[in-house]
């Protein structure tokens, strides 16, 4: 009976029995579907579909609504059933309801299976067959799933499955670029970049592709344009990998072209992947704690929907998984390094010093050594002009003249010099690119946001736009030294067992049985999945919502506390 059911849940929601559109019903019923058909194959609490339709204000006798909603259901969902039949599709367990579908039949399901396959695919570097995979996958969404249903549980589910689009559209693009079809891919890049505006990876790929299109003061042009919004809406500068290749396009270095192969497309190469991102992994933080505790679980990437529960890998849905080879497009330049911040700094603490000591007379020269560095024609320009005031106060004052004798230009010319003296230390100052990033963060970061609650936002949006932030501030990690604050955060796939045994909320049996199924059965995806696997009620894993990540385990992994026995 399920097998002529379908369902489509990523744009205006709709199902068919056999070629026959189905009604759904009330708004509130479909809800009910949708809640179920994300939880296809495994059961719902009743409870849990009370939370996530009616997030506000639940009804007074929620089960029995929900019953009534799920009587709809049935007559929609197997019009040929006799009243007196029992049901088939949708069915009642002591765990709560069931929806028994095939896997291929909602479109969610074969969306995710197409990203993956073609994941592997890449990885196995059949870039053919993963650009079909992932235009496959890609032709399957509609528009915004989930559009009218309000809630933490709805946005959560519509967060990931948008952030999941995201990394299938970065995943193309990094294939068609493999595969030398840079031309085409320039105008989509554009398209995706007004949607998506401060991912990083989409911004290297399209200065990638306007690079080896001839198209380099374009890509230039790109990468000016992203480091100005950055610092102005953030206070931040591009991450490494962006600004190694901005400085190989200034070199026009001729490892960014991909290598001639004769007729016929260019061959995808194997290229390292850049040093500075081994610690950056997938976005998960944001997705899996959006969802509240009261979310049903959601089918994992390698259970097929129907099936029993398996134990979840590290790619499951409420993860998005990570792309083979993190902008693996550029091979690391091997003379190409940035510059230590305490270098920066102390050169332009220095640089201010001469220029204020020597009443400005030196200050041309540290503005055109900056110049120089960062090839600014109008740095150059300045420097120019410095250098000319410093000249013009030197030939005028240097005659020797009682001040009475001063001309008017003679006066000018002082004055000018005064105020250059001062503009020029200033100018050094802000010559520096991280001290006026930190300048705009003090202006931003102001006293009244610095709550623990706003330091977890502020952690999960710096994983969510910039996974290399979870290496360098090492973010959800209490159990190695740090000196960025959290709040509190706790990556529950890659703490040290001791930090899990002090959770709040947990007793301690509890704590070591989530230890001892972590070891067991590998890394949690999500809120669910973890109270599903370890058995824990709803009520007790409800104040770790606001704490727990579900990352993939990275390189910053380390073993079990010693001295403490989680068994």
């Amino acid at each position: 009976m399920s097998e002529v059911l379908r369902f489509e849940l990523l744009g205006p929601q709709r199902a068919w029995y056999a070629d026959r559109p189905l009604d759904l019903g009330p708004a509130k019923q479909r809800a009910v579907l949708a809640v179920l058909l994300l939880a296809a194959g495994r059961p719902v609490p009743t409870g849990q579909i009370v939370e996530a339709v009616w997030p506000e204000e639940a009804p007074v006798h929620g089960p029995n609504v929900v019953q009534k909603h799920v009587a709809g259901l049935r007559r929609v969902l197997e019009p040929d059933r006799s009243p007196r039949t029992p049901a088939q599709v949708l069915t009642l367990t002591d765990a709560g309801y069931l929806l028994r579908v095939a896997a291929e039949s909602v479109d969610v399901t074969r969306f995710e299976r197409g990203v993956r396959h073609a994941r592997q695919a890449q990885a196995a570097g059949r870039t053919g067959a993963a650009l079909a995979e992932v235009d496959a996958a890609l032709t399957l969404w509609q528009g915004e799933p989930f559009t009218g249903f309000a809630g933490p549980w709805f946005d959560g589910a519509r967060h990931r499955l948008v952030e999941l689009r995201a990394v299938a559209l970065e995943t193309r693009t990094e294939l068609e670029l493999a595969a030398g079809r840079h031309g085409e891919a320039v105008g989509r890049l554009v398209e995706l970049i007004a949607e998506f505006p401060v991912r990083e990876r989409l911004r290297l790929q399209l200065m990638l592709a306007l690079y080896r299109s001839g198209r380099q003061a374009e890509a230039l042009a790109a990468y000016r344009d992203f480091t100005g919004l950055l610092r102005d809406e953030y206070g931040i500068d591009p991450g490494e990998p962006l600004q190694d290749l901005h400085q190989r396009i200034l070199r026009a270095d001729p490892d960014l072209l991909l290598p001639a192969t004769g007729p016929g497309p260019a061959a995808p190469r194997t290229v390292p992947t850049p040093t500075a991102l081994p610690a950056s992994p997938p976005v998960t933080a944001p997705l899996a704690v959006a969802a509240p505790a009261s979310a049903p679980p959601a089918p994992t990437w390698a259970e097929p929907v129907g099936a029993s529960p398996a134990p979840a890998p590290a790619e499951s849905v409420g993860a998005v998984p990570a792309p083979a080879e993190p902008l693996g497009l550029l091979p690391p330049s091997p003379t190409a390094s940035r510059v230590p911040g305490w270098l920066s700094v102390g050169a332009t603490a220095v640089g201010a010093l001469g220029s204020l000591l020597s009443l400005g007379l030196l200050a041309w020269l540290v503005v055109l050594l900056y110049g120089i560095w960062r090839r600014s024609w109008l740095t150059l320009l300045a420097a120019g002009y410095y250098l000319s005031v410093a000249v013009g106060f030197l030939v005028v004052f240097s005659a020797e003249q009682e001040p009475e004798e001063f001309s008017t230009i003679e006066d000018v010319i002082g004055f000018t010099w005064l105020f250059t003296w001062l503009v020029s230390v200033l100018h050094v100052v802000l010559l520096n690119g991280r001290l006026l990033a930190w300048l705009r963060g003090l202006r931003r970061y102001r006293p009244h946001a610095t709550g623990r609650r706003q330091r977890r936002e502020h952690a999960r949006y710096l994983l969510h736009h910039y996974p290399s932030a979870r290496g360098e501030l090492r973010i959800g990690r209490p159990d190695l030294p740090r000196a960025y604050d959290d709040g509190g955060l706790v990556d529950v796939n890659s703490v040290a067992d001791g930090t899990i045994l002090g959770l709040p909320g947990l007793s301690p049996a509890q704590a070591r049985h989530v230890v001892l199924d972590r070891r067991a059965r590998g890394p949690y995806a999500s809120l669910e999945e973890l109270a599903g696997r370890c058995q824990l009620p709803w009520s007790t894993t409800e104040p770790l919502r606001e704490v727990l990540l579900f990352l993939p385990p990275g390189p910053l992994a380390v073993p079990a506390a010693p001295g403490r026995n989680a068994g």
